[in-house]
């Protein structure tokens, strides 16, 4: 295949945004061209949920309608367990596997390179650099481990030229990301530990502003937590994975933690940190969850110093051992309807949450980066705590500034001109 137009589909985690990014880089090099109408449109699935294998096969049959004539390929996580299953898909060309996944440029053909990859770079907005990949644990819901393999971690030379490479080309954040970020540099020699990654980073790349995806409870170490508390330069923002606050569906899932551990570690990144983010993944309705288990999440979640959380029903996966001991007993399916009812009163919470922590910055400056999203006259930028505020006016992609803050409409945080008189500065120097 010559050398023509191309655009990518990400789906899911922040690690899979690193590998579209990645792949974007690899093509540009190799002269293809991003485009809206493209010849080459490759999708990157997840396969988390059900509900990922699903989107992805609708976005399949949009495209193979709305672009009879574009070339579709499919990679990711999706592609990776289930390929015979995608390739039944009509319209879908070729699948690639994670093996040649970030080899996609040399399957579709190098040519003489038209186009600058550091001109992709320049004016990006959080661009999110995957430092390793796999997972080494083996929790009973997930997949991710079958499909991404054992633990693999990048260098740190080779991690700290990507960061600074965006940086040079005026990111003003990078954000780390990895299928088990926590876990990065156990299997590179002298087995280094994620806060010394962070030291390199922060000493070598010249970005302004680094933040860190999920962590897992059990690797915010004390180091780690004293780094991000004393460094500036790493956001204020912790998302910590809980999943539920019942001891015994804890045991259920495999998780190598329990409610006490969690809150230990929550309760010293609040004590260290008592402006940032921290956030959290929780699930309901996981097999033989029963209503006093859930109502202890439920409590359990409601007390910790958490900022926002995102839900998900238990989806059934394929080749775990959640899916293979649904139905038996202490592991009985919970009914969609009940995992629905219980997945909306988190949701509620989570906007309590939100609300909460919002509030306590009313009247404040914030760190903002702006996001290019506009909506009904606002921009929307990001705190360095991970707080959505919106500015009035049109503001460009990517500037970083502080600004006095306010409450807006519902529960959002705004900032005008008007009210920004002396408080807003920009802080890349640019007019």
């Amino acid at each position: 295949m010559g050398a023509g137009t191309f655009r990518i589909h990400n789906f899911g985690c922040r690690a899979n945004q690193a590998d579209g990014s990645a792949i974007a880089r690899d093509l540009a090099a190799a002269g293809w061209r991003p485009a809206e109408q493209a010849e080459l449109v490759i999708l990157n699935t997840c396969t988390v949920t059900s509900a990922a294998d699903a989107e992805a096969r609708y976005a399949i049959r949009r495209i193979r309608r709305e672009q009879p004539q574009a070339r579709i390929w499919v990679t990711g996580c999706y592609a990776q367990r289930a390929p015979e299953e995608v390739r039944a898909l009509g319209g879908v060309e070729r699948v690639v596997g994670h093996a040649e996944k970030l080899g996609i440029a040399a399957l579709a053909g190098a040519v003489a390179p038209s186009v600058d990859p550091a001109a992709l770079l320049s004016g990006r907005t959080r661009p999110h650099v995957k430092v390793q990949d796999g997972c080494g644990n083996a929790c009973s819901f997930c997949v991710i481990p079958s499909v991404r393999g054992g633990l693999q971690s990048r260098p740190a030379l080779e991690i700290a030229a990507e960061v600074a490479r965006w940086a040079a080309n005026g990111a003003q954040e990078v954000v780390l990301t990895g299928i088990h970020l926590g876990q990065w540099g156990r299997d590179l020699p002298g087995r280094p530990a994620l806060a010394d990654l962070l030291r390199a980073m922060v000493a070598a790349s010249g970005i302004p502003r680094l933040r860190l995806s999920s962590i897992e409870p059990m690797n915010w170490t004390g180091e780690l937590i004293s780094l991000l508390a004393s460094e500036p330069r790493l956001a204020p923002h912790a998302h910590v994975p809980l999943q539920s606050g019942s001891d015994t569906v804890l045991r259920r899932m495999r998780r190598r933690y329990r409610p006490s551990h969690y809150a230990q570690r929550v309760t010293e990144i609040r004590r260290r940190l008592p402006a940032a983010a921290i956030g959290a993944d929780v699930m309901a309705g996981f097999p033989g969850e029963t209503e006093a288990e859930f109502e202890a999440s439920l409590a359990f979640i409601a007390a910790l110093p958490l900022t926002y959380l995102h839900v998900f029903t238990y989806s059934f996966r394929p080749g775990t051992e959640a899916a293979r001991r649904t139905g038996e007993p202490g592991w009985e399916a919970v009914p969609a309807v009940v995992a629905a009812r219980r997945a909306e009163r988190l949701r509620a919470l989570a906007e309590t949450l939100r609300a909460r922590f919002a509030r306590g910055f009313w009247g404040r400056e914030l760190d903002l980066l702006t996001l290019g999203e506009t909506r009904g006259g606002f921009t929307r930028a990001l705190s360095a705590n991970f707080l959505d505020v919106w500015l009035e006016g049109m503001w460009p992609p990517n500037r970083r500034l502080s600004a006095r803050v306010r409450p807006g409409a519902g529960l959002r945080l705004e900032a005008s001109p008007d009210a920004m008189t002396h408080s807003v500065k920009l802080m890349t120097g640019q007019s």
